[in-house]
């Protein structure tokens, strides 16, 4: 007997941050899996309210609550407190019973204002946790103390760069800098002084072009390259790139004509900050050397797959 189809598609799920700090999040249930969604919130800011599994069965119980979880290794309880909590009309999760559930708990990766999470769309959460593990590592502690200090200074980097891709450029270069080294490190006082001195200063990194040459496999690509289209502000690819942006180019990124391509424009784009993709099959070598005898910074990549 055949089993049911395999069904894949891009995105099953869409991954959103909820706020936490002001609001009720309600756990119902005993035992180790409400204790460790206890645990997940323990220091967070928001309240947090433990039903045990009589109160769970009272929807009274629920009042208030902007997020719900109800976990417990009894199917019977899970279901039944299911049907309960959702009277109230709040975001349900039901550990274990993704069919039950509003939403998936993912694997998170916790550095205070900086979280990461990885979901499996609720068919494995295992592979999420292994993720989660892998992934771990480049996400540096000091990550969150970074987001803050640009949290603290947002109004002020808005108003200094109001067009949205010097911003980025801006926040990028700063990024790699001395306030965010001073902020990672805990040195908060530093690092405001530092980032002041940037945003009065009116630092604008230079954009710059990068071209892609694809491969014999167009949707193997290089590490180098991978990065650089994953900020790249606009990118100037044809059909034959798809496979390779579909997985590593920046959904929000500007797509143009690829044969409005000329120097002059390219020019233009990199003197208002533009970080620049090229994706081809050929390099126009005529191109490379007009913007880089106009002083355009140009870097010429290659995929990971060998012609």
């Amino acid at each position: 007997m055949r089993g049911p189809a395999l069904v894949w598609s891009m995105m099953e799920t869409f991954p959103a941050f909820f706020p936490l700090r002001g609001k009720c999040v309600v756990i119902a249930g005993e035992g180790e899996p409400a204790d460790a969604k206890a645990r997940l919130f323990a220091d967070s800011p928001a309240e947090v309210v433990r039903l045990d599994e009589a109160r769970a069965m009272d929807a009274n119980a629920y009042a208030g609550a902007d997020l719900i979880f109800v976990a417990s290794w009894n199917a019977g309880f899970r279901e039944a407190a299911a049907v309960v909590a959702r009277t109230v009309g709040a975001p349900l999760n039901v550990v274990d019973a993704p069919e039950l559930s509003d939403f998936h708990t993912p694997a998170i990766i916790d550095r205070g204002q900086v979280v990461a999470a990885i979901g499996t769309a609720g068919a494995s959460p295992l592979m999420a946790s292994l993720l989660r593990s892998e992934l771990e590592t480049l996400v540096p502690e000091g990550a969150g103390r970074v987001a803050a200090l640009f949290g603290h200074r947002h109004d002020a980097v808005r108003e200094a760069f109001p067009d949205l891709a010097l911003r980025r450029a801006f926040l990028r270069s700063v990024l790699t800098g001395p306030a965010a080294i001073a902020a990672a490190a805990g040195d908060t006082t530093t690092a405001l002084k530092l980032l002041d001195r940037a945003i009065e200063a009116g630092d604008r990194a230079t954009g710059r072009v990068c071209i892609v040459e694809l491969g014999a496999t167009p949707d193997l690509i290089s590490l180098r390259a991978a990065r650089l289209l994953a900020v790249a502000d606009v990118v100037f690819a044809g059909p034959a790139a798809e496979p390779l942006l579909a997985h590593h180019g920046r959904r929000d990124a500007e797509r143009p004509d690829p044969a409005t391509a000329s120097a002059a424009v390219l020019a233009e784009l990199v003197g208002r900050g533009r970080i620049v993709a090229i994706v081809g099959e050929i390099v126009d070598v005529d191109l490379v050397a007009a913007l880089r005898a106009d002083g355009v910074d140009v870097e010429v990549l290659m995929s990971a797959a060998v012609k």
